[in-house]
């Protein structure tokens, strides 16, 4: 032990090392981390999680100890096991665990030779999860028979799963997911009686599901596989079956008719399936409560036996091709959160009944040929976010009880046969308000005004008259404005230069003094659906407020002497709550200065960019430095500040971190109303403005990698923080910011001091971020959490993999990428052409890279990496 202790004292920089402050010569049983045995006569445990540890020296040196029955040196910075660590633990007759999981190990899995009476061993119980593991899966696991628990997953382990797998007589949980193994799922598999989890998601297995695979298991995820054939009857039956995950398969034929009285989740999606949907004892299924059929070649009615299943909260059959009507009895599911059944062959009504779900969230009928009225009781829906009806054939007018629906963030009425006068809307409106391709006349409706948040509004392929009503350029959300194919006539107001407007078809309309060039008209972007909240900005600060605000700073923080304006300076002290410097460096404290920097946000052509919670300007500096001011606007109720000194006690913290990849506020100014944070400049913009903006030539290969790397670096900084994990509310392309092509940094950290989701109502829908970056669990946990953030990455990977955006013609990349990833010969379709073709060194990078990414755009939170392996990950690619 006194070797050890000198090797750690002497290796560990964590602060928070155990022993730090320790003797050496002191009894080892007393020591954090030690456990001895009950006469203290013997060393029988060592835990050493977490302290950084990356010297793989240190390992022979614990095997000295030949009492150890278990030993933890789980998520430190291992690279590598010596041979003779493993001839040394080996050896030792005790030892029954052994955890080395959560490290950076790299290279073939290693021979373990000795180990008589291991039960668990975890390099990440056996887990050998998110390293580098590269070759086969060594067979001769099979001799250590106590194992109850092998992971895997998360490597670039290749080849088949042993057969003799199924010789392991103890195992409980077996996890290969996001490896590249393939040929079939063993047989022997079935065989072990003890095992209750089975995962081999993200692989290349082909063939068939082994019939009786289920017999004993609680939870199967086979997903994102090449499997074929049928699903074996009986395989959805035993009744201690809790979970099955085949999505993303290549299965076909129908679905078994007998379920598992007990499983609370099917994931079906993504198949060929065929047949009806058809379960025995529907009224039994009183655990169901995620169903998931989408994306297959179903046919026949919707069962109205679904209506007896009332714990549902998600029922997904979009994508298919079922007919008939929609059953009245579906209005029974009252815990239903999600009902999804776009792009089928449904016809008749929307029944009033479906307006007693009133847990309902999201809502999506679109692409069918539905017809009648909107229901005036739609309004009971007072949960609903998201309502999406497009492609039907509605008619009549819109019901005035919409506007009550106070959570409704995104309201989707295209190609209908809609008509009559356009209703004031609900305020909450954000992501978009489409009313196109339908029977809309008169003026453009002023009730609209009223929608400050709201980014996207399309009035297309209608008849609209008149001229185009100044309101519409007060709408501080506004991104994208379609008016295109109405009657419009007049001149077209001044638009800020950050909205997309598109006239065209409007023959009464005067161009010259528009913002809507020929060629805007012409581009018709694809329609931006990320959520604005919180970044409205004021028209303008009156000049002698924004003076006193500034005489107040200036005099608190330069001390100037003004002798004139003492009583000005009470009324401003009113105004400013707090404000600071918050940097060290002498060249910043120099450079800014409050007053430029606050005429600067007074006049919104200074406005270089809006985000989904915030508005940045640029300032220019009396030196001639330029910086950043964001400002966040405190009236919006997803504003959950206990007040302004807390969040300037947060500031204080955040101003004291220190990453190239992260924005670090420079200085702050709070006010009644508004936050202002300062930053250093970004040149270069956003990444989404160099990825998907005018720019004629391709991002090469080398920035973007540089991109993915620092970012990467950025988001292990922040989940790691030693003051506390720092989670990002709205990860996109928009909220990266470039100080050059190489040098990334992520924006909008201090969100999570400013919004407390546990306090937000309706709102709280919102904080998942922008539309093609929200995890899909997050429509039934309603929570941000790392493996969240780690979604959001994934995505920007594959932006920079693919150069399209995260919502490309109402499809999210992520769900396109994961449906053309099923053959990894074909992945170069995926990628950009214009990159992969540089050389064959650039397409192994990304295509190692896009293996990156589909790990962390796994459907299942728990099967996406965290974000230290994910860098990890990304360094190796090179």
């Amino acid at each position: 032990m006194t070797t050890l202790y000198e090797m750690l004292q002497n290796n560990i920089g964590n602060s928070s090392f155990p022993w730090r402050n320790v003797k050496k010569d002191s009894n080892p049983c007393s020591w954090v981390g030690v456990s001895c045995s009950s006469s203290n006569s013997s060393v029988t445990e060592l835990s050493l999680p977490s302290l950084s540890i990356s010297s793989s020296e240190i390992l022979p040196v614990v095997c000295q100890i030949d009492s150890l029955e278990s030993l933890d040196i789980s998520n430190n910075h291992l690279s590598s096991i010596r041979d003779v660590f493993i001839s040394s633990c080996g050896g030792i007759s005790g030892l029954k665990l052994l955890n080395i999981s959560r490290n950076e190990l790299g290279g073939s899995l290693p021979t373990f030779n000795g180990f008589q009476k291991l039960e668990v061993l975890d390099l990440s119980q056996l887990q050998l999860s998110t390293n580098g593991f590269q070759g086969e899966i060594p067979v001769g696991l099979v001799k250590y028979g106590n194992l109850s628990l092998i992971d895997l997953s998360h490597n670039n382990l290749s080849g088949s799963i042993p057969e003799r797998f199924g010789e392991f007589s103890k195992l409980q949980i077996l996890v290969l997911s996001a490896n590249d193994l393939s040929g079939e799922i063993p047989k022997l598999l079935v065989n072990i009686q003890t095992l209750f989890r089975f995962a081999a998601n993200q692989n290349n297995f082909v063939g068939n599901i082994p019939p009786g695979i289920t017999t004993y298991l609680r939870n199967l995820d086979l997903s994102f596989n090449r499997l074929s054939g049928a699903i074996p009857q009986g395989l959805l039956s035993p009744p201690n079956l809790l979970s099955v995950d085949l999505s993303s398969n290549l299965l076909e034929g129908p679905i078994p008719t007998e379920i598992s009285l007990s499983l609370f989740r099917l994931r079906l999606g993504g198949n060929l399936l065929n047949g009806t949907v058809s379960f025995r004892s529907y009224g039994s299924l009183t655990k169901l409560t995620y169903l998931e059929l989408d994306n297959n070649s179903l046919t026949g009615e919707i069962p109205p036996e679904l209506g007896l299943c009332r714990s549902l909260a998600l029922l997904n059959l979009a994508h298919n091709g079922l007919t008939g009507v929609l059953p009245v009895q579906l209005g029974n599911l009252a815990s239903l959160q999600v009902l999804y059944l776009q792009k089928n062959k449904l016809v008749g009504v929307i029944p009033h009944q479906f307006t007693q779900l009133h847990s309902l969230q999201r809502m999506n009928f679109s692409s069918n040929s539905i017809g009648g009225s909107i229901p005036a009781s739609i309004s009971k829906l007072q949960n609903l976010t998201n309502l999406d009806l497009r492609h039907n054939n509605l008619s009549g007018p819109i019901p005035i009880s919409i506007r009550t629906l106070n959570l409704l963030l995104e309201l989707q009425l295209g190609n209908n046969q809609l008509s009559g006068d356009v209703p004031a809307m609900p305020s909450s409106l954000q992501i978009a308000l489409n009313l196109s391709n339908n029977l809309f006349g008169g003026p453009i409706p002023v009730s609209l005004s009223g929608l400050i948040a709201l980014e996207v509004l399309d009035l297309s392929n209608n008849k609209f008259s008149g001229v185009i009503p100044n309101f519409l350029t007060e709408m501080t959300g506004l991104t994208q404005l379609v008016l295109s194919n109405n009657q419009l006539s007049g001149d077209i107001p001044k638009f800020k230069k950050y909205v997309t407007l598109v006239t065209d078809g409007n023959k009464g309309l005067n161009n010259a003094s528009s913002n809507a060039s020929p060629a805007s008209s012409k581009k018709k972007r694809t329609v931006s659906v990320g959520v604005v909240i919180g970044a409205a900005v004021a028209a303008a600060l009156a000049a002698g407020l924004l003076t006193l605000i500034v005489i107040s700073i200036s005099r608190r923080y330069y001390r100037i002497n003004d002798m004139h304006l003492q009583s000005e300076e009470a009324a401003s002290e009113q105004q400013v709550i707090l404000g600071n410097l918050l940097t060290a460096n002498g060249i910043h404290r120099s450079n800014i200065d409050f007053m430029k920097a606050m005429e600067a946000v007074a006049n919104n052509s200074n406005i270089i960019l809006k985000t989904k919670f915030s508005t940045y300007y640029k300032a220019v500096m009396p030196s001639g430095a330029n910086y950043l001011v964001k400002k966040l606007t405190w009236s919006d109720k997803i504003f959950q500040l206990g007040n302004h000194e807390r969040f300037g006690e947060e500031l204080e913290v955040i101003g004291k971190l220190s990453n190239s990849n992260v924005m670090i506020p420079l200085a702050y100014v709070l006010t009644v109303d508004s936050a202002y944070l300062f930053y250093d400049f970004a040149p270069k913009g956003t990444l989404f403005d160099v990825l998907h903006g005018n720019s004629e030539s391709a991002l090469h290969w080398a920035s973007r990698y540089s991109v993915a790397v620092g970012v990467a670096q950025g988001l292990t900084f922040l989940h790691g923080c030693p003051s506390g994990s720092i989670l990002l509310l709205d990860l996109s392309s928009k909220s990266i910011l470039l100080k050059s092509l190489n040098e990334p940094q992520i924006g909008d950290i201090e969100l999570c001091k400013v919004i407390d989701p546990s306090k937000s109502t309706g709102s709280l829908s919102t904080v998942a971020g922008s539309v093609g970056y929200i995890p899909p669990e997050y429509a039934y946990t309603m929570r941000v959490t790392m493996p969240g953030n780690v979604y959001s990455f994934g995505v920007l990977l594959l932006e920079l993999l693919t150069g399209k955006p995260a919502v490309s013609q109402g499809t999210e990349l992520a769900k396109w990428v994961l449906s053309n990833s099923a053959q990894q010969n074909k992945w170069d379709n995926i990628l950009d052409f214009s990159v992969i073709k540089t050389s064959l060194a650039v397409r192994s990078q990304m295509l190692a890279v896009l293996k990156v990414a589909l790990a962390c755009v796994s459907a299942s939170p728990e099967g996406r990496p965290k974000m230290k392996r994910v860098l990890t990950m990304l360094l190796h690619a090179r």
